[in-house]
């Protein structure tokens, strides 16, 4: 590729160093761009982030892909960090069921797995044996997965409609609900299935259970997350020529024949392209009047809170990566020990066995502003009940990280109020899970709007942009 002096190649700047402002920014230095990334943050990874509590590195929160979250996988390998994350052979979701408590509490495991077979069988056996829905209940619940799987994702209607709603209309009841659709869907979506849209919740549902066998195996980071999205990421950007910025936050935009970016330094960035590719709110505070269309309406687009609790035992009392609980408060829990580092940390040689769980609560709206006192009353009654080894172990370490604006709020009516990344301002751009991507608030969504930023600018710039198809990082 022949390289063109740096005052011939033109200039971008991209506001925001998460998945999305780190995919714009990577693909923009590829196609021979000047490209400054600026986070006010001291880190890159956005929402999906890791940081030191004494010897212990902890993830903000849990975070899972699926197989067919391939915009992601591909800016992972895109990073060099390919090797750092593991991706199920097959489906496989331990759930465990508890009714009643203390010794006479009865505990009954039930796994949603998949089999070598062609969509819809991969399913079928897993879901004949399922301990937490009867007979009649099943039958509820393939009646309904055969009415989303022919349901038109293009249709605009489907996201004036409640997905609970729908469901209740297909036949479901509060068992498959809270045994099948909200157990999926609170972790995917971050909402109730009467919370969220229909065209939301198909989109999940029909992608990752009812497209390819394969597509719903789930994958995890086999490491902190800012190995990958902070220390790869950067050493990746740095290689490609960006200039990154840190603790740097930008207070102004002022569009022009060339756009400007002013840093709260006083630094004034020049650029021939800007993406902004931050949180909605961010990105409303810095885009010119009538930039898009019903650009009002940022105002009113929410956003729903996820929140983790972290818990160190002196003993190991979970025998499993992760499961998910029903006829509990807790929602999932993961087994966090080797990422963390805790057997290499003081308190680990202290206690050789201790284990810690991370417990991920996502559509707690009325939970995630409660005292970590509180937390810690519901929540380690409700572990023991799940778990009877943790009923006799002790309590190192008990922690909270709470995420309030973790994802857009994904109500019936809100895609809508999703812009697109090209905006009205020649050069402007928007990035972020919370654009129009057609899927939920996740890290597959952030990568897509990174991609398709970058995608307007080359086309507005008389280049060609790269159908990926499938999402991958192009070629």
């Amino acid at each position: 590729m022949s390289v063109r002096s740096d005052t011939a190649r033109p200039t971008a700047v991209v506001v925001g160093g998460g998945l999305a402002g780190i995919t714009a920014a990577l693909r923009l230095a590829e196609a021979d761009h000047r490209v400054t990334l600026v986070e006010g943050r001291p880190r890159l990874g956005g929402l999906a982030f890791s940081f030191q509590r004494g010897e212990l590195t902890v993830d903000n929160g849990q975070h899972v892909f699926l197989r067919c979250c391939t915009a992601y996988r591909g800016l992972v390998d895109r990073l060099g960090a390919g090797r750092l994350v593991d991706v199920q052979p097959r489906l496989d979701v331990p759930v465990l069921a508890v009714q009643g408590s203390g010794p006479v509490a009865r505990r009954t495991l039930g796994r949603l797995r998949r089999a070598a077979l062609p969509v819809p069988l991969h399913l079928a056996g897993s879901l004949a044996a399922y301990p937490h829905l009867g007979p009649a209940d099943r039958l509820r619940v393939v009646r309904a997965a055969l009415a989303l799987k022919g349901l038109d994702l293009t249709d605009p209607a489907l996201d004036d409609i409640s997905f609970g709603d729908w469901l209740r209309r297909h036949g479901q009841n509060a068992a498959t609900l809270a045994a099948m659709w909200d157990l999926v869907g609170v972790a995917t979506l971050n909402a109730t299935a009467d919370q969220v849209s229909l065209a939301l919740a198909a989109m999940v549902f029909k992608t990752g259970l009812l497209s390819d066998p394969g597509a719903s195996d789930i994958g995890t980071a086999a490491v902190p997350l800012g190995a990958i999205h902070h220390d790869a990421a950067l050493a990746e950007l740095e290689r490609a020529g960006v200039r990154v910025l840190l603790r740097a936050r930008a207070t102004e935009l002022k569009p022009a024949g060339q756009h400007a970016v002013r840093l709260d330094g006083g630094e004034l960035l020049a650029a021939d392209t800007v993406v902004l590719a931050g949180a909605q709110d961010t990105a409303a505070a810095l885009l010119p009047p009538d930039a898009i269309e019903g650009q009002q309406r940022l105002a009113g687009f929410g956003t729903a809170p996820i929140l983790n609790l972290h818990v160190i035992y002196d003993r190991k009392v979970l025998r499993r990566p992760f499961f998910a609980a029903l006829g509990s408060p807790v929602q999932w829990v993961f087994d966090r020990t080797t990422h963390s580092g805790l057997a290499g940390s003081g308190l680990g040689a202290a206690h050789p066995g201790a284990q810690y769980l991370a417990v991920s609560q996502s559509a707690v709206q009325d939970e995630i502003d409660l005292p970590v006192a509180e937390l810690r009353r519901r929540y380690l009654p409700e572990l023991a009940r799940l778990l009877p080894a943790a009923a006799g172990a002790e309590v190192l370490d008990f922690f909270v990280t709470r995420e309030r604006t973790a994802t857009f709020d994904p109500a019936p009516g809100s895609a809508a109020l999703r812009p697109v990344a090209r905006t009205r301002v020649p050069g402007l751009l928007l990035a972020g899970s919370w654009t129009a991507t057609g899927w939920p608030a996740t890290m597959e969504s952030a990568v897509r709007s990174g991609h398709a930023a970058a995608d307007a600018a080359l086309a507005d710039g008389a280049r060609r942009p790269v159908d990926r198809g499938d999402g991958r990082w192009p070629r």
